[in-house]
């Protein structure tokens, strides 16, 4: 309960949290002093982003709206003033919490968000297309020393080279390519069946399919073109476009299928091949699909469900599926279809095209996040923090600092403490603020882990490359207040939030309730608040079957106690009678008030649209009388939190004098009477 309390205090608060300010202040007006709470002077414009916040427009239109949210204000500003006083900003658990809040807060400021949109643009422009392409894998480790990084370059674009002078692509791609499925495998008997290799076929994909820049290069390169060297962590990478098409979305296909082994002999091809034409036949001959994929399908996972596979996109399946696709409707079949699996014969079932840009933003930006591609975002912001603070490498201090790390920090043994006492030299800069050699140094030591098949170089560079990173994203955020005041403005909303729930608990809601003495004591004081008004002690019996109403009303009548009742009814197999007891007061029971409120056997209703007839028992008519204690627990406890807060808020006003300045604030009321 008081998460969910909490939760809405602090939602109140920041009900438009990304809004700026509507109102254009007087600039002679809004520093102006508004009120004086103890010491703290509260400024106009401070008041008004409050107010306007957390008031509709319509709700600032009212007369005595100003006036009636400056009273809450100064209750609120009491109460985070004496949890100041009272050190609660200082505890540890509080200090946590908002920094919970700070961190979810912030993460906006650390994306570009020109970048974000272009990238969610262009993830729903290339959803609507699928590619088929084939590459050339060279590959090269992202930690790679410059030499090898070099060579692997050299010789990918000399294979380009030999492509654009007359090379057919498959054939380089399986004389060239270090990605095995390229090439054909042999039989490994009991290990691997021989498997005739691709040719560097990839087959159809789409967006988030492949390696970011793997993608790219297949989007942006013209069919039948190959591309430029692309890098991905793999290593580099030709790409042949072989055709782009309107994307499939999601099918759902069904098949009929034979097998053919990949290393067939003709014969069995011949065979096969017949087989699969005769199936076809007899289903233009009018067998049923069902009939022909249970006598003859060779699937035997999808027989049982009329041939169906799963739900796929065009990366799930081989392009022969997803050509075929394109030219049926929904309940359409094909002719047979040759893939290296074998031949099928498949039929449409339905298929889901990508939505529209604003049914598709929320999965694409999710993805997004997700992906890689999300990078480009952050690498954005941290190239206009370099840009917009100066920053500066002392390349000498770099190179002394990384020769002076030895070859330990490759098997995670490298100590700052071994390096000289004089590698303390600024290492980057970044507006006014400045990193050392040792401040590198413990972050290569906090950050190292065991490394294999790299240069110590490579390794330190790449280390000294998040360092950075880090050291920008750490000036960002140590300096948010001070850059985006909103942001300033918003910390101090949940910094005194959570002050106010943490106090408004400790003095208000969990005292009422762990207070039963106090609690009590002011139930006494008030129990002419807690009465009953005259109440009827009845029962309601509600009979859902006409041919039952003789027998059941004949045991009612005869029985003054329900229990008795309740097991004559039930003695007699009497089902259908709702035996409701209780006291009631007016508005409790519609049946009970529609009866003479005086001892006796009524009838209060026989519907007319259905099968109920209800009667009503009255036993007593009971006089006003004070209601007990835990009768009105709740109530009364509800009662005890509004008095505590009231004297508590007396008290603080005696502890925190406050003053208006009816001057101000009659301007500020007159300033918002205008915008009307």
């Amino acid at each position: 309960m008081k998460r969910i309390v909490k939760q809405s205090l602090l939602l109140m608060i920041t009900l438009f949290m990304f809004q700026g300010s509507q109102a254009q202040f007087f600039k002679s007006l809004e520093k102006q002093t508004l009120l004086t709470i103890g010491d703290e002077k509260i400024p106009v414009d401070q008041f008004l982003r409050i107010y306007e916040k957390n008031n509709t427009t319509e709700e600032r239109q009212k007369p005595d709206a100003i006036k009636e949210y400056l009273d809450l204000y100064i209750n609120f500003k009491l109460k985070v003033k004496e949890a100041e006083d009272l050190k609660m900003d200082t505890i540890a658990s509080f200090k946590k919490e908002l920094h919970g809040y700070r961190e979810q807060l912030a993460k906006p400021y650390f994306t570009d968000k020109t970048v974000n949109e272009r990238l969610l643009k262009e993830a729903y422009d290339r959803m609507l297309q699928d590619v088929r392409a084939s590459h050339i894998l060279l590959m090269v480790d992202e930690n790679a020393s410059p030499e090898d990084t070099l060579k692997a370059w050299n010789k990918i674009n000399k294979i380009r080279q030999e492509i654009i002078d007359g090379k057919s692509f498959a054939i380089a791609a399986e004389e060239y390519s270090e990605d095995p499925s390229a090439k054909d495998q042999k039989e490994i008997p009991g290990k691997q069946a021989a498997r005739k290799g691709n040719h560097g076929d990839l087959g159809y994909f789409t967006v988030f399919n492949m390696l970011y820049p793997f993608e790219t290069a297949a989007y942006e390169t013209p069919v039948g073109e190959v591309s430029q060297p692309v890098r991905t962590h793999y290593g580099y990478h030709l790409v042949y476009v072989t055709d782009k098409k309107p994307a499939m979305g999601v099918a759902e296909v069904a098949h009929i299928f034979v097998r053919l082994r990949q290393d067939a002999s003709e014969n069995d091809v011949k065979r096969k091949t017949e087989k699969i034409n005769k199936i076809y036949q007899k289903l233009q001959d009018s067998l049923s699909w069902k009939a022909a994929v249970t006598k003859y399908s060779e699937d035997k996972g999808s027989i049982t469900k009329g041939g169906k596979l799963s739900k796929f996109t065009c990366s799930r399946i081989v392009p022969e599926f997803v050509e075929t696709i394109d030219s049926l409707k929904p309940g359409e079949y094909s002719k047979p279809v040759r893939t290296m699996y074998g031949w099928h014969i498949i039929k449409l079932i339905s298929t889901k095209k990508p939505g529209t840009f604003e049914e598709e933003k929320a999965g694409l930006e999710e993805r997004i996040k997700k992906d890689s591609r999300s990078q480009i975002s952050k690498e954005s912001v941290i190239s206009n923090i370099k840009k917009n603070n100066s920053f500066k490498v002392y390349d000498e201090a770099k190179s002394e600092i990384l020769a002076a790390i030895d070859t330990t920090v490759l098997n995670q043994q490298f100590s700052a403490d071994s390096l000289p006492t004089t590698l303390t030299k600024p290492l980057i800069k970044l507006g006014k603020f400045t990193k050392t050699q040792l401040d590198f140094a413990n972050y290569v030591a906090k950050n190292q882990k065991k490394q294999a098949n790299i240069n110590k170089d490579v390794y330190l560079n790449k280390l000294f490359n998040q360092f950075v990173e880090k050291t920008c994203m750490d000036f960002k955020d140590a300096n948010l207040e001070k850059e985006y005041p909103e942001f300033a403005s918003l910390m101090q909303e949940y910094h005194d939030g959570i002050l106010l729930f943490n106090l408004s608990d400790e003095k208000v809601w969990s005292k009422a309730v762990k207070d039963t003495a106090g609690l009590k004591k002011f139930y006494t004081a008030n129990t002419i608040n807690y009465q009953w008004k005259p109440r009827a002690l009845a029962t309601v019996y509600h009979i859902n079957k006409k041919e039952d109403i003789n027998k059941a009303l004949n045991i009612i009548k005869n029985y003054d106690n329900d229990g008795d009742v309740a097991e004559t009814l039930l003695s007699d197999s009497i089902t259908s009678v709702k035996i409701i007891p209780g006291k009631f007061e007016k508005g409790d029971n519609k049946y009970v008030d529609t009866v003479p409120w005086k001892p006796g056997f009524y009838e209060a209703d026989n519907s007319d649209v259905e099968d109920l007839h209800v009667y009503v028992k009255i036993k007593k008519i009971l006089k006003p009388q004070a209601k007990a204690f835990e009768e009105t627990r709740g109530l009364v406890t509800a009662d005890y939190q509004n008095y505590l807060e009231k004297e508590w808020i007396k008290n603080l006003k005696q502890k925190y004098p406050v003053k208006v300045n009816e001057k101000i604030l009659t301007k500020v009321i007159k300033q918002e009477q205008n915008k009307k």
